[in-house]
């Protein structure tokens, strides 16, 4: 059978690095860098995490997904964006899956990232899953590097959701949902870049979860993507890394115009507020005095197709506190639905 090769744009100056190629057994895709030969039909898929579960979703691959991780959390928004394809997924972990957990499945691929699900730690790499009979697509957000070189956001945040989904499609046989989805998300991603720009872009600080320091996503990370989209400026995007600590000092310094929130266990949206409010590095900001907050879901912040529906959300936001210019964008998710505490800036 002929070789051939297929790469698609993703619009907004983007380009993906999917690549798709034969014989009739095996599909080959870029992912990480490396050409990766997959056999087909590529039928049982293990999915760890709320970011990957959507981006299976997004690229048809329902059928082909055998167990999932981590869902819990984020079950609220997947429902919300994906109706009853949630349902009767089969989380055989509420949190990070272990090795028994994997081989246990009997998936021929996991789809997992370093420091989503993967990591030497863990005991669950590619060369350890190999050996299991069990093939890894890394997600592209968090490709490990090699010494010296940063270990991810080896890619630019929308770049790789593109490829994620394409690639995705292209496994599972769903290219048409897949390469729809992916398209549908860069002409969202035009609409918001053409959009008329604030003069002097107003800062936004991502607050993960905060106690002797803060976590928060330097230049690398999704919500470096999703700040940019929506008009505004990341706070932390001199640092070069993705979800990071940094020092309660840094958020004193950028005094942001918007603090979000990324919701999910371990820290409650109400005990991130009262630490803003009572620590002596933040308690005075003008977004903490003004409650000017956010609180989306973890999925939403992470890679994944709703990182488009955050961005929408934010611009919202900045448009109605007069923060950026009218655009006449509507977000397609809507935000009340979720139901979250921290939000009454946002839906006031």
């Amino acid at each position: 059978m002929a070789v051939f090769t297929l790469t698609v744009g993703l619009a907004a100056a983007c380009t993906s690095q999917t690549a798709v190629s034969a014989p009739s057994d095996t599909v080959t895709v870029t992912n990480c860098g490396q050409d990766v030969a997959y056999e087909q039909p590529l039928d049982r898929w293990f999915v760890n995490d709320g970011g990957m579960i959507a981006i299976a979703l997004a690229a048809g691959a329902r059928n082909q997904m055998t167990a999932v991780s981590s869902l819990a959390r984020d079950i609220g928004v997947l429902r919300l964006e994906y109706g009853s394809q949630v349902d009767g997924l089969d989380e055989v972990a509420p949190e990070q899956p272990t090795l028994e957990n994997i081989v246990g499945a009997k998936p021929q691929v996991l789809f997992a990232g370093y420091n989503y699900g993967m990591g030497e730690e863990r005991g669950i790499t590619p060369e350890i899953l190999a050996g299991h009979g069990i093939a890894v697509y890394q997600l592209s957000e968090a490709c490990l590097q090699a010494e010296g070189q940063p270990s991810r956001g080896t890619m630019d945040p929308w770049l790789a959701l593109d490829t994620d989904l394409r690639n995705v499609g292209t496994l599972t046989g769903n290219t048409d949902t897949a390469f729809q989805a992916a398209d549908d998300i860069a002409a969202r991603l035009q609409t918001l870049r053409a959009a008329p720009q604030p003069e002097n872009k107003p800062t936004i600080f991502v607050f993960d979860s905060g106690t002797d320091t803060v976590f928060s996503s330097g230049a690398f990370g999704g919500p470096q993507g999703i700040i940019d989209a929506a008009g505004a400026r990341n706070a932390t995007e001199d640092v070069q890394d993705t979800w990071t600590t940094v020092s309660w000092e840094r958020v004193t310094t950028s005094d942001p115009d918007l603090i979000v929130f990324v919701d999910y266990p371990g820290q409650t949206v109400e005990e991130k507020i009262a630490a803003l409010r009572s620590n002596p590095a933040s308690r005075n900001l003008r977004a903490v005095r003004e409650s000017r907050f956010v609180n989306l879901p973890y999925a939403m912040w992470v890679s994944s197709p709703l990182n488009i529906d955050s961005a929408e959300i934010l611009r919202s936001v900045l448009e109605k506190h007069g923060l950026a210019p009218t655009s006449g964008i509507t977000p397609t998710l809507d935000a009340a639905r979720l139901n979250l505490a921290g939000n009454d800036w946002l839906l006031e």
